[in-house]
């Protein structure tokens, strides 16, 4: 057998971490001593009560029919769910929105010159797939919140149609203003490249999947392998979310039949262009009729061709009109009341809508979710009672852009702020390696949980493997953390799931959980993503959905039980700390960045006059990186770290200190709410919706995190002035946070 260096290198650190299995003598955060075996046991019987088969059979009932927003099936599966938790003993209510979901009426792409071709927009059933062949069912390829629009003009290839590819374009004297542009799915969340397009003046945006991203370049394509083939076409919204999630007409307000709501014309998250999704099959004779410079090495894909950019000599007509309807949405939430804290709510949610069947996307999550809840219901009916209460929810009308849980965090605002602790979602689940995004102040806890459950298929902690996987990470930051380091870094959210109206809107301390990294494949958002190909390709046993549900059970179950809630703050000065040095170092790298290209443009400006004859282009030079004053954020990270060691100081003196239960409440509110210090009522520039200082989804990546955004933002789109001002009002966002802090370590002396 052959390994890859990186295989060897996996192989030998698993070795040796293969005699650390889960300490039952560790410690765990929040609880006293004398509970801590207690607890212990509790989530001993827990895991005894987990069955594989479960998870088989819900998944496979969940996804036996395409069950998007507003879809007869997708109303089935919601009283399904409703029906599982009222037997296990939850008081279950089904929570309903009208939002705007539409459908596509028409959908045309045709090449009319140089030649004349017209693009499939259908993938067709396999025989190796029983449920691909649900025609009737089925919502075609199709970009969800694209306007309608019918333009017909030259093609530009743009690679991902991100904001550095434009750049790349200008420098090569390539304008799209007026054409129709095709980028490729990746480097950022699909609604970035129409959103970019227009603003550089195209008309018109196709997104196709580039085999090199998302097929046969990865492996063999479904039905032989677990990739994608040459028909599959990844649907999804292209509303623009990095202004805000939900509906599209009730940003703030529930979507509640009254709800007053903006007129369509007047929707700032639509396109401003009309969108279409096609699989490298429809692309490939459009890739290939373009001539021009040949694209650079990094633009280039896997197709047969060479990558030209354009524009023309193909010139297309791109055309769709859609149903503009308002559907309903159908929430389940599921509470089990806390019998001494019922006013500390712990929620752990996972949507079940899809855009097709969706058996990976979302039901894999969504049955390891359910199993968890089964086993917590189960704990309570043997006498177990939480001591906070649990509330499960099961989202619809994530796929469109997070509708289910955005409307009803804000239906349900007020409450939310007084009473959430944490919430703990999830999405998609495979095999592989745990992965963590969330708060920092949470992430000495979840180092505690992934220590306490056991890998299935290596038999070491999770945590351990997580950590072997650091040897062969692509990302030389995470290389470079010290060997002897025993702790996961768990990753800052942007966006992409239901934790984004908790966090990012209300400050709602958040966890986004799941596994995977040894599931590849290629039927994301296709009508190919099925229990068949689930059980060939991602988690044929589900031994990794148990792993998420031990996972997930063991984070509400701590929250739940927590003598304290089991909030650290020296992680979160940490990587607060990190994230000031970042953008201290952006702003000094632009300013290097600057004078070099503005030197070599007045090279080039003089090489030009010396010999007009020359054809080259010569870009505008940028305007010089003036001094930028970060002092109000390091002084406010400076006055944070002596607030974390203070409390920190005042938990080791606490330790065996009996606190009465008025004094335990206490501490417990200024701990949950802490998170809310650190949310601002003027929120982000251009986008207020999102509130939160230190996390939000970038205005041009979308799903990918910006970290202290008003402020990283800012200087990346050289608005000096608003550096500033953010610099400052981040800054008072870390000392109102500091001054929380202040009073969590007061209450514990």
């Amino acid at each position: 057998m052959k390994l890859r260096y990186g295989a060897v290198i996996l192989f030998l650190a698993l070795t040796s971490y293969a005699q650390s299995a889960p300490d039952s003598r560790a410690p765990i955060a929040g609880f006293s001593s004398e509970r801590q075996a207690q607890q212990r046991q509790l989530e001993s019987k827990f895991d005894s009560l987990m069955n594989r088969d479960n998870l088989r059979q819900w998944m496979k009932r969940l996804s036996a029919r395409p069950h998007h927003v507003g879809s007869p099936y997708g109303r089935e599966n919601a009283q399904f769910i409703r029906s599982l938790f009222q037997s296990w003993g939850y008081k279950t209510e089904i929570k309903e929105y009208r939002v705007l979901f539409p459908t596509p009426k028409q959908r045309v792409l045709e090449m009319l010159e140089p030649t004349s071709f017209a693009a499939r927009l259908q993938e067709p059933p396999l025989n190796e797939d029983s449920t691909s062949g649900q025609t009737g069912e089925q919502l075609p390829v199709y970009n969800a919140y694209s306007i309608d629009g019918d333009v017909t003009a030259p093609l530009v290839y743009v690679n991902y149609g991100v904001p550095r590819d434009y750049d790349e374009l200008e420098q090569r004297g390539i304008d799209v203003k007026g054409k129709i542009v095709i980028a490729r799915y990746g480097a950022s969340w699909r609604g970035i490249k129409p959103k970019v397009a227009a603003e550089h003046g195209a008309i018109g945006c196709i997104i196709y999947s580039d085999p090199r991203d998302d097929g046969y370049f990865q492996g063999d394509v479904y039905p032989k392998g677990a990739y994608r083939n040459d028909s599959g076409a990844q649907r999804g919204s292209v509303a623009d979310m990095p202004v805000y999630s939900g509906d599209p007409l009730t940003p703030f307000v529930a979507a509640t039949e009254n709800a007053k709501r903006l007129a369509l014309k007047d929707t700032p998250t639509l396109t401003k262009i009309p969108v279409l999704p096609v699989s490298y099959g429809d692309a490939l004779p459009l890739l290939k009729a373009l001539e021009g410079p040949v694209a650079p090495a990094e633009w280039r894909g896997a197709l047969p061709i060479t990558y030209h950019i354009g524009p023309g000599p193909a010139r297309v007509r791109l055309k769709v009109e859609f149903n503009w309807d308002l559907k309903p949405a159908y929430d389940v939430i599921a509470s089990l009341p806390g019998n001494e804290l019922p006013d500390q709510w712990i929620i752990r949610g996972n949507h079940h809508d899809a855009w097709v069947n969706g058996a990976e996307d979302p039901v894999s999550g969504l049955v390891a979710l359910l199993e968890e809840a089964r086993a917590i219901g189960e704990l309570a009916r043997s006498g177990w009672k939480p001591r906070r209460t649990i509330i499960y929810a099961a989202w619809d009308a994530e796929e469109p852009g997070l509708l289910g849980s955005t409307e009803w965090v804000e239906d349900h605002a007020e409450v939310l702020k007084e009473k959430a602790a944490v919430y703990i979602n999830s999405d998609s689940n495979g095999r592989g390696f745990l992965n963590v995004g969330g708060s920092h102040t949470l992430e000495k806890f979840v180092n505690e949980v992934a220590r306490d459950v056991v890998d299935p298929e290596k038999k070491v902690s999770v945590l351990e493997r997580a950590l072997a996987r650091r040897a062969t990470s692509r990302d030389p930051e995470t290389r470079a953390e010290p060997a002897e380091s025993r702790e996961l870094r768990i990753g800052a959210l942007g966006s992409g799931s239901d934790y984004t109206p908790f966090l990012q809107h209300l400050g709602i301390a958040s966890l986004n959980i799941g596994y995977g990294g040894e599931d590849g494949g290629g039927v994301y958002h296709s009508i190919y993503d099925s229990f068949d190909h689930y059980t060939r390709f991602v988690d044929p046993t589900f031994e990794y959905g148990i792993a998420l549900a031990e996972t997930g059970g063991r984070l509400v179950l701590r929250l739940a039980g927590a003598d304290v809630l089991p909030f650290e703050f020296s992680r979160f000065a940490d990587t607060v700390g990190r994230y000031v040095r970042e953008v201290v170092k952006l702003a000094d790298d632009m300013r290097s960045e600057t004078e070099q290209l503005n030197r070599k443009i007045r090279e080039k400006t003089l090489e030009l006059v010396a010999d007009p004859t020359q054809t080259f282009v010569v870009p505008k030079p940028k305007s010089a990186v003036p001094f930028v004053n970060f002092a109000p954020l390091q002084n406010a990270v400076a006055r944070l770290r002596q607030s974390v060691q203070s409390y920190a100081r005042a938990m080791d003196a606490s330790a065996g200190k009996n606190f009465s239960p008025d004094r335990r409440k206490e501490l417990d509110q200024v701990l949950m709410k802490a998170e809310q210090a650190l949310i601002t009522s003027e929120g982000l520039p251009r986008r207020p919706w999102y509130v939160h200082q230190i996390y939000a989804p970038g205005f041009y990546t979308g799903y990918g995190v910006k970290t202290l955004p008003g402020v990283r933002e800012a200087i990346e789109q050289r608005l000096w002035q608003e550096a500033e001002t953010q610099i400052a009002r981040t800054a008072r966002a870390i000392e109102a946070f500091s001054t929380d802090v202040d009073r969590a370590a007061a209450l514990l002396r």
